[in-house]
């Protein structure tokens, strides 16, 4: 990656660019149209209502070759900025998956092996031990690291541009996608990156603790774009909070939770999220904008998929983050600069302050030419990954799913010796076992992992999987109570009402099943598998127009369903 560079930004009207959201859309679209297989589509989605504007960009074939997703939004307090976001988020999207996709990128080595290709070059042990916030000791640490090869590469540590080698997919198991990032230059990339970072962290904290923090006051609000965005909201009686979530951050956070009194339950939900930017009014107006996008204006019934805070579905839910004191938006932090370098700076030795470090990785597709990064920081944390992460848990999880089988058995065993009351173990061995076909050794070894997880979610994991491991007997009676309990202790997992909604329709409970399949839809509008088996279940019990309506809205949004497009043309032969 170059050095990063004096960047001067030439765009601060909503939100902090190299140049304006119209040249921004101009150039991007330019590159897209040089690769047709990338962007399909991009269009307007929001009903108009709020007047916030909410853009999609759809993938073309390029891209879904390479992407797990099909479309992604993009928000702004402008038609412009919303267009910019939805092709930026192609953009990082595409540029991170083709990324991983080429194995070329990566020297294969373990944690020894790299110390004696790069000594003094590795990333310290402790930003690793940091990252799953382990109490392990740097020999244990290592001796763990050893039991799997990992995937090398070159990193920026940016607080001074120092390049360290780092086990990029132990990063990537920790956080997924999270920390992916687009923009007009590395510099305005990298700042995107971070914020998310910091967006999800605070999240995660405040997820897990309910704290009472400062409520922002939304009266004499002085930026015209802040204030304009808030009385959208306030013109069509939609109640808005926001929150001080920055949590001692050097960046602020700020929380933003809004419903319609009037469409909630029937047209519309609770929708809570949160923002991060380098000022506070460029924070809200994130979050604000976010809220917009995820809420489809309060009226169209759309469903949004909890990420970086959970999803309310009660009012009665909202005590505690109604409570604290009042504050206004100018007492949040902030390193708002003039030039972005100045504001990496800031934010660099704001964290370090914090014993945090931010690392990048340049991820930017040779051939688009969209400065794209992948960042992290050790010690971060992220909703998604479970509260009691470690080392250990880590790199059992890789020995199970993707380690050749002797390789694995071999590591767990290892890894028993290390941690010998480790409650992940018996998990890890029965996916070990699912993988090598011993069916019945992974019921008894999930049902054992149950009732071993301190976590309510773990153990709700590993009733999924030993029900999943019926299934793949065909015993789908035997799954369903399973996994009702499963779905008692984690209702909002989506993976675990699709699986329930297969087992009934299999043993021809086609209404029930339809009620599976419609529970993994609110809590994912946009899951294709979903919709094309409610359509499936509304066939066979006889409801052609919902049929025609579930099959053919799968059809649109994954052409690929060939099984959606034969019963569709059993209903409306050709």
């Amino acid at each position: 990656m170059r050095k990063l560079q004096t960047t001067p930004k030439g765009y601060t009207c909503d939100s902090d660019k190299l140049c304006s959201p119209e040249s921004t859309v101009e150039r991007v679209k330019a590159l897209f149209a040089g690769h047709g297989g990338i962007l399909a589509e991009l269009r307007r989605t929001d009903t108009g209502r709020l007047g916030i504007p909410v853009y999609l960009s759809i993938c073309g074939t390029q891209a879904r070759g390479v992407m797990p997703t099909r479309k992604q939004m993009g928000k702004g307090a402008s038609p412009a900025q919303a267009e910019a976001s939805a092709l930026m988020e192609l953009a990082e999207r595409f540029s991170y998956f083709s990324f991983w996709a080429d194995e070329s990128n990566f020297t294969l080595a373990t944690w020894s092996q790299a110390q004696a290709l790069w000594p003094g070059k590795v990333i310290p042990i402790e930003e690793i031990i940091l990252s799953v916030r382990d109490t392990i000791t740097p020999d244990q640490a290592a001796s763990l690291m050893d039991l799997v090869p990992w995937r090398f590469y070159p990193a920026t540590r940016v607080q001074d541009g120092q390049e360290v080698m780092v086990p990029l997919d132990w990063f990537k198991k920790l956080n997924e996608f999270n920390g992916s990032s687009a923009g007009n230059c590395l510099e305005e990339s990298i700042l995107q990156g971070a914020c998310e970072l910091v967006e999800r962290h605070v999240s995660a904290v405040i997820d897990r603790e309910q704290p009472h923090l400062p409520n922002i006051d939304l009266v004499n609000l002085d930026d015209p774009v802040l204030a304009g965005l808030v009385d959208a909201f306030k013109r069509n009686g939609v109640t808005l909070w926001l929150k001080d979530f920055s949590l001692n951050m050097p960046v602020p956070t700020v929380g933003a939770l809004a419903y319609d009194p009037s469409t909630l339950g029937i047209r519309s939900e609770i929708v809570f999220t949160a923002g991060t930017a380098t000022s506070p009014v460029k924070a809200a107006v994130r979050a604000i904008t976010e809220v917009a996008q995820l809420a489809g204006d309060f009226e169209t019934g759309s469903n949004y998929e909890a990420s970086g805070l959970r999803k309310f579905t009660d009012l009665g839910e909202l005590g505690w983050l109604a409570e604290g004191p009042s504050t206004s938006i100018d007492r949040l932090p902030g390193i708002e600069r003039q030039d972005m370098l100045d504001e990496i700076g800031a934010f660099c030795q704001g964290l370090n302050a914090q014993g945090y470090t931010l690392y990048t990785v340049e991820t930017t597709h040779k051939d688009l030419g969209v400065s794209a990064n992948y960042s992290f920081v050790p010690g971060f944390l992220f909703r998604e990954r479970t509260p009691r992460a470690s080392v250990a848990l880590f790199v059992g999880r890789i020995l199970a799913e993707e380690s050749p089988e002797d390789q694995a058995a071999t590591g767990l065993e290892v890894l028993a010796g290390a941690c010998p009351d480790a409650p992940c173990l018996p998990f890890f061995r029965g996916l070990l076992a699912l993988r090598a076909g011993d069916v019945l050794d992974a019921i008894e070894l999930f049902e054992k992992a149950s009732g071993l997880q301190p976590e309510q979610e773990d153990e709700a994991l590993a009733l999924f999987y030993q029900a999943y491991s019926l299934t793949q007997l065909e015993q789908w009676e035997e799954a369903l109570p399973i996994l009702g309990k499963a779905i008692g202790i984690s209702p909002e997992v989506k993976e675990y009402h699709n699986l329930r909604g297969v087992c009934r329709f299999k043993a021809g409970n086609y209404a029930d099943a339809a009620g599976d399949f419609e529970a993994a839809l609110a809590l994912d509008s946009g899951s294709v598998m979903d919709l094309a088996n409610l359509g499936l279940c509304h066939k066979f019990l006889g409801h052609t127009d919902a049929a025609v309506t579930f099959l053919s809205k799968a059809l649109e949004m994954d052409p690929s369903l060939e099984f959606a497009r034969t019963h569709l043309e059993q209903i409306i032969p050709e």
